[in-house]
């Protein structure tokens, strides 16, 4: 039996809630000298592709910036275009919402890195909730949670449009568009659609229009339920297996034994969540102001309010019941005899690979080879290294048991990716 070929991706850190900002061998998230280094480092481990997640405002927490956020991070499409001249094979995935822009633009300027990178170009499709948000748009707030899913389907199916043919037509109730583009016939059939979702919605709309699909499910056994759910959603779109790849996102700890690997993680895990973060972040469930807590003490008596506005704005809100989420931590922390950062840095966790070099192969040939992903979208802690060690110590193992290219063989993404073209 054939073994199967691991996907492999690289997240440029940056807006999310794992980059050390603090450690001293921390650089630039804005310098294009870091965006290069880390572009070339994980083309030079034959990875499939880098991705940018952006937000399209600075997150804030009772009225002040958020920290953890990257301010004056420059357009993710300007960004890959600049990669685009700098390397040769590296595919190049950004995130662009649906809700706050227009078919035909996007379409255009997507095909136009497509182009000029000769077939390399994807699109993270994301919806964007909010006032917040839309305060910057003419728009605002003018979409459900439901219809944003509906106006992205849409979006996907008008963009596929324009890119199949120099005559486009889309008439649905989101859009009414038509027209004729002048653009190149794409490298690739069209872009790479990636979306990220665990809602069932969102596992619908990655079997009916996605080429890959993110999530963040950590044990092999969640992973293989998942796996298993939305492969079998294909079949309805008249989609086979290979159409769509699961890549769970995922960090890594490295070491010279497992207990060492194991220290490195625990004092990664205490900068990544500060005494400040951890009561920030608390305050995002409790909705309430928190600063008078100590983070090395017990969570608060007090439930959660939720009859007022969100502290937190310009997030995603992942805590559909604070009560009952409150309720479970608190359970947790009892059982454990946790303090308030420590129960952060165990509530916060995403999936580690921690170990040597090669105990950390072997884990993850060992979720791909049992159909618990397809592959991994690895996020390092550090901007701009942190995949250097990845690269010169993780990637030889997996290309020696031949579960990984040596060397690029396809011209383009989907070609790496094992996809077919769109026709």
């Amino acid at each position: 039996m054939s073994k199967q070929q691991i996907i492999l991706g690289a997240q440029f850190p940056g807006v999310n809630n794992f980059t050390v900002w603090s450690d001293p061998a921390a650089g630039s998230q804005i310098a294009f000298s870091s965006f290069r280094h880390f572009a070339e480092t994980v083309e030079r481990g034959k990875l499939d592709f880098i991705f940018l997640a952006e937000g399209l405002r600075v997150r804030e927490q009772k009225g002040r910036f958020h920290e953890l956020d990257v301010v004056g991070r420059p357009n993710t499409l300007a960004i890959l275009t600049a990669l685009a001249a700098v390397t040769e094979n590296i595919g190049l995935i950004g995130t662009l919402t649906t809700t706050f822009n227009e078919p035909y633009a996007l379409a255009r300027q997507l095909a136009t890195l497509d182009t000029l990178s000769q077939g390399r170009a994807g699109w993270n499709v994301v919806t964007s909730p909010g006032a917040f948000t839309g305060a910057n748009f003419r728009r605002g707030d003018h979409l459900p949670f439901a219809e944003r899913y509906e106006r992205a389907r849409e979006f996907i199916d008008a963009a596929r449009a324009i890119w199949q043919g120099s005559d486009f037509v889309a008439n649905s109730k989101h859009f009414d568009i038509a027209g004729r583009t002048d653009l190149p016939p794409s490298p690739q059939g069209g872009p790479v659609i990636a979306q990220a979702g665990d809602s069932d919605t969102g596992r619908e709309l990655a079997a009916s229009h996605a080429d890959l699909i993110y999530s963040r499910h950590g044990t092999l056994e969640e992973g293989q339920a998942f796996y298993r759910d939305v492969k079998a959603r294909l079949a309805r779109y008249g989609r086979s297996d290979n159409d769509l790849k699961i890549l769970p996102g995922a960090a890594f700890a490295l070491g010279e034994s497992q207990e060492d690997a194991e220290e490195r993680l625990r004092l990664i895990r205490l900068q990544q969540v500060s005494p400040k973060n951890a009561i920030v972040f608390l305050e995002q469930v409790w909705n309430r102001d928190l600063s008078t807590y100590d983070p090395e003490g017990p969570l608060p008596d007090v439930d959660p309010e939720v009859s007022t506005p969100a502290l937190a704005q310009g997030r995603a809100n992942r805590f559909d019941d604070r009560l009952d989420t409150a309720r479970k931590w608190r359970e947790i922390a009892e059982h454990e005899k946790l303090n308030i950062r420590q129960l952060v840095i165990k509530v916060t966790a995403r999936k580690h690979f921690v170990g040597t070099p090669e105990t950390v192969a072997r884990e993850i040939n060992r979720y791909v080879q049992e159909d618990a992903a397809d592959g991994f979208v690895f996020a390092p802690h550090l901007t701009p290294t942190g995949f250097d060690e990845f690269v010169e110590k993780v990637i030889p193992h997996l290309q020696e048991w031949g579960v990984y290219r040596k060397d690029y063989t396809r011209g383009t993404l989907k070609g790496n990716l094992g996809l077919r073209p769109a026709a």
